[in-house]
């Protein structure tokens, strides 16, 4: 007799991290259309894709710490923002962002930099909807994990040298990590 395993029995801690590229291509463009189809407005896409991300965030944060931390979080903003940067994006999208900065004009936005983000890679914009970026996907996956982890926040995705995600954290979330900050010194 053959025993069978189902997925209740296999281990959380391996896991094939590859799809195929032309399924993704399908279903996130299938995704984009259906949200074209119920917006009015290239602002209400962009929502709309936005919270899709969100769900997928939601799910991918506790999975993606258990196997790649062993459930330890990450508890300071720069730690946190570096994890998104490397070990989630190559866990989503198979290698690290670009680039990490700091808002030079105000201390409460960081930007996460992406030439070139899968995302936007299978999908024609129509020309009446130019400025849509489908990298809004993106960006609600990192506000879901950010929030996840009590960093609250706000993210948008924006053209700027491919697609900046601008990260806006809460007033709050900057004062505890001052206040983190200066009692460890």
């Amino acid at each position: 007799m053959v025993k069978t395993t189902g997925i209740l029995d296999k281990s959380l801690s391996r896991g094939k991290g590859e799809i195929n590229l032309s399924t993704f291509a399908v279903l996130f463009s299938e995704m984009v259309l259906y949200a074209q189809n119920r917006s009015e407005t290239v602002t209400d896409i962009h929502d709309r894709i936005a919270s899709y991300g969100k769900q997928v965030g939601l799910r991918m944060f506790d999975i993606i710490v258990l196997r790649e931390k062993g459930y330890k979080r990450e508890t300071k903003l720069l730690g946190m923002l570096m994890f998104i940067k490397s070990t989630v994006w190559k866990n989503l999208f198979g290698k690290e962002a670009d680039k990490l900065e700091r808002s030079n004009d105000d201390h409460c936005t960081y930007l996460l930099i992406e030439k070139d983000p899968l995302v936007n890679t299978y999908i024609s914009v129509p020309r009446d909807k130019g400025v849509l970026n489908c990298a809004a996907f993106a960006a609600g996956i990192v506000e879901a994990i950010l929030e996840s982890a009590s960093f609250k926040c706000k993210v948008t995705a924006h053209w700027h040298n491919g697609t900046a995600y601008v990260i806006q954290f809460d007033e709050s979330v900057i004062a505890r990590e001052n206040a983190l900050l200066d009692s460890n010194r």
